[in-house]
């Protein structure tokens, strides 16, 4: 297994921390452990850093399970963060040679393994002019017969948009058609902007499963704690693959995980997460519309990331560069998705280092504006 370069990731891990603003991150201002410790009412006492469950205890199983309509606990499996959960997944389905339908722009990480994989990895594209919706009919197109695996990010990342439900019902049916497995990532599910939760997949066809963890939605990613949910005959072959990479999640962040996902703790999470999206999507919008002689862009219907088009004759990774090189600000280059002349703007910082860090970007873009015009 070779697997290419997760170039987002390494910039990110690279980086974050060495910046004095970063805004490349997708999710809001993580809950601090004093917070998260009167959130859930943990005294110390009660846990003991013991080995726990390899596929997650019973009661967080339980709580996942109560998330989607008819799962049950054999349909968990708990896993250290939303990416075991992927490479699970990954890893089990995935061989030499087989055919695979990325919905992107997305998230790199799973189109990305199956590369590694030795999968054929065919894109089918989101597109802009359509509020970043595939185009209505081309599913069956896309997922055609001998298809093993449709990837799917919803809400999606970089854009932030939401499938609607007749989209859904169109991957659903041409998986199906063609006897496809759907992964669908649903990590920022919960972190809507308005409206109800974004509808699962799970549920819409029987080769589905869910991906999720607490690290976006719940601002919880140091937590490293995410679940597949998948059809109960795969629960075996998912836990035998994590036998050999992380074996169990962690002790404090299952027993955190459970009471997060319970039904008077989770409400008050996800509130805090959406009411940091609205506050801050507005002065990222107006930021932008001050400036709409350089960008265009759709808002986001869930995270806290806009993707943004800009106007200037500069490659997306060389400007992205320069502004955490001479700037101190950190942003996703569309580069890493495969589309120049975007940037990925993450909003869930705190809103004065949101406002400064946009400042920033301004004076370089400014600078850049004027040394081409």
């Amino acid at each position: 297994m070779r697997v290419p370069p997760f170039l987002m990731e390494r910039w990110q891990s690279t980086f974050e921390h060495r910046v004095d603003y970063n805004l490349s991150e997708s999710g809001v201002h993580p809950v601090t452990l004093s917070e998260l410790l009167e959130l859930i009412d943990l005294d110390p006492e009660d846990v003991r850093l013991e080995y726990g469950q390899s596929d997650g205890s019973d009661p967080l199983k339980a709580a996942v399970a109560d998330l989607y309509e008819g799962a049950a606990p054999d349909n968990v499996i708990a896993t250290t963060g939303g990416a075991e959960a992927n490479y699970v997944v990954l890893w089990s389905l995935v061989s030499a040679g087989d055919r695979v339908v990325a919905l992107e722009p997305t998230y790199g990480q799973t189109p990305g393994l199956a590369r590694g994989l030795g999968a054929d990895v065919v894109s089918w594209q989101l597109r802009e002019d359509l509020g970043w919706q595939p185009e209505p009919g081309s599913a069956a197109d896309a997922i055609t017969p001998g298809t093993r695996l449709v990837i799917v990010t919803n809400p999606n990342n970089p854009t932030g948009s939401v499938l609607t439900e007749a989209a859904m019902d169109e991957i659903a049916a041409a998986a199906e058609a063609a006897g496809a497995w759907i992964l669908a990532d649903e990590v920022y599910m919960g972190a809507e902007v308005e409206g109800p939760e974004t509808p699962s997949f799970w549920g819409r066809y029987d080769r589905v499963i869910v991906t999720n963890s607490l690290s976006k939605a719940y601002a919880l990613p140091g937590l490293r704690l995410g679940w597949i949910t998948a059809p109960a005959h795969m629960h075996e072959e998912f836990w035998s693959r994590k036998d050999y990479t992380t074996i169990t999640p962690a002790t404090l962040s299952d027993i955190a995980a459970r009471r997060v996902l319970s039904a008077d703790v989770r409400p008050r999470v996800l509130a805090r997460t959406r009411g940091i999206i609205r506050a801050n999507l507005s002065r990222v919008t107006r930021w932008l519309d001050d400036r709409a002689d350089l960008f265009s862009y759709r808002a986001p219907d869930a995270g806290a990331i806009c993707y943004v088009r800009y106007g200037l004759d500069i490659n997306s990774t060389e400007l992205a560069e320069r502004l955490r090189a001479e700037k101190g600000v950190l942003l996703v280059p569309g580069d890493h998705f495969g589309m120049d002349r975007y940037l990925r703007i993450g909003f869930g910082n705190p809103a004065a280092e949101l406002d400064a860090a946009l400042d920033r970007v301004a004076a370089l873009l400014e600078e850049t504006y004027a040394a081409v015009a």
